[in-house]
């Protein structure tokens, strides 16, 4: 049997929640939406496309944020995208090193903990 890939991940959003997920995935993170299923639009909530896999956020009517598990994104520039969630007045988040990455965490709108990673330069 061949090994199962990931094909999405999902994390919870409140009711409600759909256009501060836009904001901050569709536009400052520039994650592409791509179209619910219509059978599942009932539901709320909003999927984007990363490229190599699929991010549903998905309303959740008990909403918590997770502020331990967390989605972690490898991006290409890590220093712009930093400069990009600060100035929309999110925090960065600091960590122990991860070998070989360099890395910071955030907060989406809901309180949802993020990761950001890059290789670190050799």
């Amino acid at each position: 049997m061949k090994t199962p890939a990931i094909h999405h991940v999902q994390i919870a959003i409140p009711t409600g929640g759909e256009p501060d997920a836009r904001g901050f995935y569709g536009e400052l993170l520039r994650l592409e939406e791509v179209p619910k299923p219509e059978n599942l639009q009932k539901r709320g909530g909003v999927w984007f496309s990363t490229g190599s896999l699929e991010l549903h956020l998905g309303v959740d009517p008990t909403f918590r944020p997770a502020t331990k598990a967390h989605v972690a994104f490898e991006v290409s520039d890590l220093q712009g995208l930093r400069v990009r969630i600060e100035a929309a007045g999110h925090d960065i988040v600091e960590d122990e090193p991860l070998p070989g990455y360099d890395r910071f965490y955030t907060a989406d709108p809901f309180g949802n903990r993020l990761e950001f990673l890059s290789p670190s330069p050799s």
